[in-house]
């Protein structure tokens, strides 16, 4: 099985020296590649000279993970793509098992190994954990990350799982899958996209897999961290987005019961001075009604499944009931 490895980068030449050694070393099984979305730190010169034996793509604009993929993964040859943030320290032996599962199970599209924190290395890191599941209203939670509560790794979850969705930080896919799929929405640009094209893979009737035999440590937040306003822009709209094209059933019944939600924690950034977050919010809602006639015609286009959903609302569970773990 021919694995390409693919480290999208934007302007991140200190990332690539810090963490693309440990890819090297532990990647012998892979063809290893970076993705550059038009960087202007000198990352393209920095590989050339430092790392002459990485292949390198470069995509003409910054057109973010969504577009960036799109575009480089036109390029490679190989029965499965690793999408791999340039902020992540892969472990020995991280692609065995992987491997395995995608030869053991053909129904298995998709794939995500357990990610931890990098900087807290006995925690789950919060962009993805131990494998991603949704609510009836669009709002993602991890087994091991609920909200903004991580769970101490403790071995619950060294096994392997059928999950709803895949991390970005790292997310193995079939180049078959990917394609079926016409790759990412590129309207998204970053954030939730991975979740999106996990959930139209569920769809059409493939698996996604948690392979908690595979480990890496992901930094999390090195490109937009989550004090940036853009960054909640982006997750309240793309969410909205994602519900719609995708979930089963009367939408529009969900649809506004997430507004009333988003509504609500507009007010607690509202109480917290956060008034740029308040603004984002606003933002996303409004681009969510000037494109709502496209995502209606695309959801027309693309199949649905029941019971995509494990629980009806993770905020009810987690701010009411106060369970705040898996």
């Amino acid at each position: 099985m021919k694995i390409a490895v693919v480290i999208l980068n934007w302007n991140g030449k200190q990332l690539l020296e810090q963490f693309l050694p440990s890819v090297i070393q532990y990647s012998n099984e892979a063809d290893i590649y970076v993705a550059d979305n038009a960087s202007t730190d000198g990352s393209v010169e920095f590989l050339k000279h430092h790392f002459p034996k990485i292949q390198i793509i470069q995509n003409q604009t910054n057109g973010g993970y969504a577009k960036g993929y799109n575009d480089a993964l036109k390029h490679l040859e190989a029965d499965v793509f690793c999408l791999l943030n340039s902020d992540v320290e892969v472990t020995q032996n991280w692609l065995t098992p992987v491997i395995e599962e995608f030869i053991s199970n053909s129904q298995t599209g998709i794939i995500q190994p357990k990610i931890l924190d990098f900087k807290k290395k006995s925690y789950f890191e919060y962009a993805g954990a131990a494998g991603g599941f949704i609510d009836k209203y669009g709002y993602p939670f991890c087994r091991g990350r609920i909200f903004d509560s991580i769970e101490i790794d403790k071995g619950q979850y060294d096994d392997k799982e059928t999950i709803f969705w895949a991390s970005g930080a790292c997310l193995f896919i079939r180049k078959s899958t990917f394609e079926a799929l016409n790759g990412f929405d590129e309207t998204y640009f970053a954030h939730f996209e991975e979740i999106d094209l996990c959930w139209r893979a569920f769809n059409t009737g493939m698996t996604t897999t948690y392979v908690g035999d595979s480990k890496i440590y992901h930094v999390g937040g090195a490109t937009l961290n989550s004090l940036n306003p853009q960054k909640t822009y982006l997750n309240f709209r793309n969410s909205l987005f994602t519900i719609t094209k995708n979930a089963h059933g009367f939408i529009f019944g969900i649809i506004f019961i997430r507004m009333v939600l988003d509504g609500i924690a507009g007010l607690k950034f509202l109480v917290n001075l956060k008034l740029s977050h308040v603004l984002a919010i606003l933002k996303a809602h409004f681009s969510f009604y000037a494109n709502l006639t496209r995502l209606l015609k695309k959801r027309r286009q693309l199949p649905k499944r029941k019971n995509y959903y494990q629980t009806n609302s993770i905020v009810w569970s987690y701010f009411i009931k106060k369970r705040q773990d898996y």
